[in-house]
């Protein structure tokens, strides 16, 4: 199964077609080039080092509110 994850975008480098994202602290860079446009504050959707597409805010919102929930969660 394959698990791709929301992350705001904090930077861009647009002459190497990579970002910075965020999710929940953590920073990471990630290829923008599967993506035709992406500004910085864009949530992207995340999986082994790429933007694979933008996604809406509010259901990015959705996503990290329902993560947060699942830390809280004892085996």
């Amino acid at each position: 199964m394959c698990l791709a994850v929301p992350a705001r975008v904090d930077s861009l480098d647009s002459a190497a077609s990579t970002a910075i994202v965020d999710l929940d602290g953590i920073r990471k860079e990630v290829s923008t080039l599967l993506l035709d446009e992406v500004t910085v504050g864009d949530y992207v959707l995340v999986h082994v080092g790429y933007a694979l597409e933008r996604i809406d805010p509010v259901e990015a919102a959705k996503t990290l509110l329902l993560f947060d929930e699942l830390k809280g969660i004892e085996p």
